[in-house]
């Protein structure tokens, strides 16, 4: 399968990433890519932009190096009720959105507190993906994930930097082939992501297509290949 997008990535200005936009762009340009989404963390991480560098990404060119860009936010969950850190009247501007647990955000709650806040997040209409889902600080019941991914037209991430062993979570193979498994069961598709902090790392999805191949997931559930796909889910089809 010919990967063209990469939906989940961070410049210089989420704060401990270390590109800029053109940077990425090229580098995306540079590994065959068609659709690059670049999505700041949201205000709640410590030393990431303000709220108005989101306000003003209308002025942001959409095309750079026969690269289409989608700019948006990677919210933080805040609680286990479910609360992001955007409102939904600039949310819905978002070219893209992922919404995902980091801990100097939110306190780790039970399995069941923590799959309540995912679903409750889920609900919300401008949500378009739930990133990194496989990090076991956070446990989760990955049946009701998937099943409510289904429900409210969700996608699910399959984080390729949570399969590096340089990553902070854990448990990351072990849970995303749980996930995976669900997903076949209730034929729900995913997009593979790098969450890529430098620019060499676009496009880098090695660690998960490897696990993939080994479980033999479907490819027609994976929507790295065609962008029009992953547009459905998004905020600008809604």
């Amino acid at each position: 399968m010919k990967f063209i997008l990469d939906l989940h990535t961070h410049t210089l200005a989420s704060g401990h990433a270390y590109n800029t936009i053109r940077e990425m762009a090229h580098s995306a340009a540079d590994k065959g890519l068609e659709l690059l989404g670049i999505t700041e963390h949201a205000v709640e991480m410590a030393g990431t932009c303000n709220i108005f560098y989101f306000h003003n990404l209308k002025m942001v060119e959409r095309n750079l190096y026969g690269v289409e860009l989608l700019l948006g936010a990677e919210l933080n969950i805040l609680d286990t009720q479910g609360s992001i850190d955007m409102e939904d009247e600039l949310l819905k501007k978002m070219d893209v959105t992922i919404a995902s647990m980091h801990l100097p955000c939110m306190i780790p709650g039970s399995r069941e507190e923590n799959t309540f806040a995912y679903l409750q997040v889920m609900k919300n209409p401008y949500i378009n993906m739930i990133g990194h889902p496989d990090d076991g600080r956070y446990p989760v019941d990955y049946l009701a994930l998937v099943q409510a991914a289904k429900e409210y037209h969700v996608l699910l991430e399959v984080n390729n930097n949570s399969l590096d062993p340089r990553c902070t979570r854990i448990n990351g193979e072990t849970n995303i082939t749980t996930m995976l498994n669900h997903c076949r069961k209730y034929q729900v598709p995913v997009v593979i992501s790098s969450d890529a902090h430098t620019d060499t790392l676009v496009g880098c999805h090695a660690y998960a297509e490897k696990l993939m191949k080994e479980i033999d997931f479907p490819e027609d559930l994976v929507l790295n290949h065609s962008a029009a796909a992953v547009k459905k889910f998004l905020n600008q089809s809604r």
